[in-house]
């Protein structure tokens, strides 16, 4: 048994159309009901009484539309809309077609294309991913985002600067604010070490994913994965979490339009331009932010760690890098190449690796399996001195002999006559 596809319309046709047939239907009434003429009422009746329901399905069904486009026209206006008109929406991209290539295509027309090619999504696949709220940590010291904010603090009184923010995830308090002058990584351990003395070790630091935080490249091959600052907290350990949207890490996003409002107008108040200024003023307006915002953790224990005498700041919080020692005791690092003095540590390490420390005050220092090395840097611009080779201990004497020689062959030598007539060289 055949199974038909009918509209709707049809399926009350072929109904009206049966009782006329089996005459519960006078022809006027069926006139009325099927909205036709007395002619057509009885063409449909035919139909129906040789074909059956089948006979009143529309013939257009299942084929093209006599106004449909070719396959070529539409081929071209999706190449074109590819290759310019790639992040252009449907409405736009038929006007440029027309305007710019004489290709006239209906906007609802290249819609349909583009989202078949992929070229553009629909409106429920391009709705923004939904964030749910989480809940607050229990506990001080749980959890701090942190985060650096790049604004003009101190509006047209002064550069433009960079606040890093520590702020607790359980209490919303400001646990450490500092105006830099760029978000680096010397800049976040100046902040991080400031932060570990007041309060201790956290469990956790919750970040995004800048450079400083996480290495981005996809293809590093070298290292363990770690950035500085990084592995800064892992020796100290502390854990660091990267969040994968601006969203996760909401508490110091919201925390900044706060501040950007606040401690602008604050700052303008006490007429300070400075970074320097700037950070004297931040722990009282940090004392009176908490007072205003902070929340009650829902558990009142604090869980930083205390610092021990294992927690060595200092080497913690520094940029460390291996480099390989030539056989000629050099290496480089920083664009710069290190000499080292021949000594016995020095010459054990001829091939191997070393590890180059640079402190924040500037400091370098070259170690290799537990001792420093000893260093001077090359100056590969620097140029030979004649005078210096005239100096010289083995050659000086003899080559002091042929300066002064050829000075003095140069001073008996009689400037040539000119060939030219006076008149001629007076001319030139």
């Amino acid at each position: 048994m055949a199974v038909l596809i009918m509209s709707e319309g049809e399926l009350a046709r072929a109904e009206i159309l049966r009782d006329l047939d089996e005459d519960r239907l006078t022809i006027e009434a069926a006139e009325q009901l099927l909205g036709l003429g007395r002619r057509q009422v009885f063409r449909v009746l035919s139909a129906y009484r040789s074909q059956g329901a089948q006979g009143l399905i529309s013939k257009k069904r299942g084929r093209p539309s006599n106004r449909k486009m070719s396959g070529e026209t539409r081929a071209e206006a999706l190449e074109i809309v590819r290759q310019n008109y790639a992040d252009f929406g449907p409405t736009l991209a038929a006007e440029k077609l027309a305007e710019r290539h004489g290709l006239r295509v209906s906007k609802e027309t290249l819609r349909k294309w583009m989202l078949e090619d992929g070229l553009w999504l629909d409106r429920r696949r391009r709705r923004k991913r939904a964030y749910q709220p989480r809940y607050r940590r229990d506990c001080v010291g749980e959890l701090i985002q942190v985060d650096g904010c790049d604004h003009w603090w101190f509006e047209d009184r002064g550069r433009r600067c960079t606040l890093l923010v520590f702020i607790d995830d359980a209490t919303s308090r400001l646990m450490q604010l500092r105006f830099v002058r760029t978000e680096s990584t010397f800049a976040y351990f100046e902040v991080l070490r400031g932060y570990l003395e007041a309060w201790g070790k956290p469990v956790a630091f919750y970040t995004d994913k800048h450079v400083v935080f996480r290495v981005n490249k996809r293809d590093a091959r070298k290292g363990d994965g770690l950035t500085q600052f990084g592995r800064a907290l892992h020796g100290l350990n502390i854990d660091l979490i990267c969040a994968n949207s601006s969203q996760a890490k909401g508490r110091v996003e919201r925390a900044h339009k706060t501040l950007q409002d606040r401690l602008v107008k604050e700052l303008r108040l006490a007429n300070i331009s400075d970074v320097d200024g700037a950070n004297a003023f931040l722990p009282g307006f940090m004392t009176d932010h908490n007072a205003r915002f902070g929340k009650a953790p829902a558990n009142t224990k604090d869980l930083h760690r205390p610092l021990t005498v294992r927690d060595n700041l200092d080497e913690a919080f520094t940029w460390r890098e291996t480099r390989t020692v030539t056989q000629a005791l050099t290496l480089h690092y920083d664009r710069q190449v290190f000499v080292l003095k021949q000594i016995p540590a020095a010459l054990a390490a001829a091939g191997k690796t070393a590890e180059v420390v640079e402190y924040p005050d500037g400091r370098i220092v070259v170690h290799h399996s537990g001792a420093d090395l000893p260093y001077r840097l090359f100056d590969k611009e620097r140029r030979v001195d004649q005078a210096a080779i005239v100096g010289n201990k083995f050659f000086g004497p003899l080559l002091a002999q042929i300066r002064e020689d050829q000075v003095r062959r140069d001073a008996d030598v009689k400037p040539r006559r000119s060939i030219r007539p006076a008149s001629a060289s007076s001319a030139r």
